[in-house]
């Protein structure tokens, strides 16, 4: 009877062991492919983070490069426009093209004024170039607008002898100025042609859609 009840005990106790090991196992897969699919996730976010950063840098280098390509185009053309105001001192050695120059800017001064009274200021060099062009352009001035005008060239302030040439004129109160000297229209025809420019010297910009 001993011997029976002691083999029931060992067949339990192997059954409740062979169970134990069984729901051991299950559990041991079940936290392993738990933490199996963790680290997926894991390596997984971080490799989109890694995939992120590289585009990020990616694009941080795009736009260094890109903002590289347009300093040195700037600067090109800035060179450029330097090396044409160099050369305005060109025409100014050319007296009879400078004086038809000066023709034509102190006349178009006068048109953008329309004032009846107008002060010139040019470079002690050019007073008697500017007093000339004055006397022709004064009977255009009025044929063209059938207004009296009177004009005065300043011996007292001179522009910079520094700059290339031209002139600056002033209403009689000295509040409205227009700028005509060869610097500042040469800026001015930068400015305006700047688009032109571009194109000559890097072609076109497909991605502009508008001109002006």
């Amino acid at each position: 009877m001993m011997a029976f009840i002691e083999q029931e005990a060992n067949e339990k106790a192997e059954e409740i062991d062979a169970k134990a090991e069984e729901e051991f196992n299950i559990e041991k897969g079940r936290l392993v492919q738990t933490q199996r699919l963790k680290i997926m996730e894991y390596y997984e976010k971080k490799e989109k983070q890694i995939e992120q950063q590289k585009k990020i840098q990616m694009s941080n280098l795009m736009n260094q490069a890109r903002l590289k390509v347009l300093k040195a185009r700037d600067d090109l053309i800035s060179d450029l426009l330097a090396d044409a105001k160099q050369r305005l001192a060109r025409v100014v050695k050319d007296s009879a093209r400078y004086q038809a120059l000066l023709d034509g800017l102190i006349l178009q001064g006068l048109y953008q004024l329309l004032e009846p009274k107008v002060l010139i200021r040019c470079r002690k060099q050019d007073l008697a170039l500017v007093k000339s062009s004055v006397q022709k352009n004064i009977p255009a001035y009025k044929a063209a607008t059938k207004k009296d005008l009177e004009v005065g060239v300043d011996h007292e302030n001179h522009l910079s002898p520094d700059i290339a040439g031209g002139i600056e004129m002033y209403n009689i109160d000295g509040r409205i100025k227009v700028s005509n000297t060869l610097e500042s229209r040469l800026d001015l025809i930068g400015q305006q042609m700047m688009p032109e420019i571009r194109v000559a010297l890097f072609g076109a910009n497909t991605n502009r859609k508008f001109m002006d």
